[in-house]
């Protein structure tokens, strides 16, 4: 790694998992005030880590293995028939990239997302400080893709772009328009970018067999997963 040769590592402790409830987990966590770190995130990803805010982590729990890193190859990817459906019922909508910052229209949008999608989950309670340190972040190359009908902002895709990929951080919708496959339009949409820039992936985060938040990622196609050491075909992951 040359420079990043003494970039630290450090385990979490043990903490409540965020997909199942029942769960414990923890994280290996690279050392966020690194200045290096900013140079180093795009190899971060390769190895199968992820940003939430200004933290760069990958699961790495004792006894469970259930988060897969997923991305898609952008040059081979094609829609399938629901999301060629998807497209076709969202023509209207148009999509812009735009700063990675916080206004009064797309806060409210995400705390109606929070309070619909995640009632009691605690991200409900979230505000423009939350908003600013999830979303915004310090240092990340990070865009805002902006999903609008007619003027009214249905989606914000947030983004992070690197030299070779896109890693698709986080959507909100509004959940009055759920039924429109905004979350697959997102990704649709983010393809469509990383295509017209040249870039090789967008990574989707980690895919978790059978979770009805998580489940609907193995659904891109051509997709690959990281199993630890290398980036494998999905299908021999999935069928594992």
């Amino acid at each position: 790694m040359g420079e990043n040769d003494n970039l630290r590592l450090f385990h979490t402790g043990t903490h409540a998992c965020g997909y199942w409830p029942d769960r414990t987990a923890r994280d290996l966590v690279f050392d966020p005030r690194d200045e290096r770190l900013p140079a180093f995130y795009p190899q971060a990803l390769e190895w199968g880590f992820r940003r939430s805010g200004d933290i760069v982590y990958r699961p790495h729990c004792p006894h469970c293995r259930a988060c897969v890193a997923v991305r898609i190859p952008v040059a081979t990817f094609r829609p399938g028939r629901s999301q060629r459906r998807c497209l076709e019922r969202n023509a209207q909508v148009e999509s812009r990239v735009l700063p990675a910052e916080r206004n009064e229209e797309r806060l409210a949008l995400y705390l109606r997302y929070l309070r619909a999608r995640h009632p009691g989950g605690g991200m409900d309670t979230h505000g423009a400080h939350e908003f600013d340190q999830f979303l915004v972040g310090s240092w990340a190359n990070t865009r805002f893709m902006e999903l609008r009908e007619a003027g009214r902002l249905l989606a914000v895709a947030v983004t992070d772009v690197d030299p070779r990929a896109m890693s698709a951080v986080y959507t909100f919708f509004d959940p009055d328009a759920g039924g429109r496959g905004l979350g697959t339009l997102a990704i649709l949409r983010q393809l469509d970018w990383a295509a017209r820039e040249g870039r090789d992936f967008l990574y989707l985060g980690y895919w978790i067999r059978s979770h009805d938040k998580m489940d609907y990622k193995r659904r891109f196609r051509p997709l690959e997963g990281f199993d630890g050491r290398r980036w494998r075909p999905f299908d021999t992951l999935e069928s594992a």
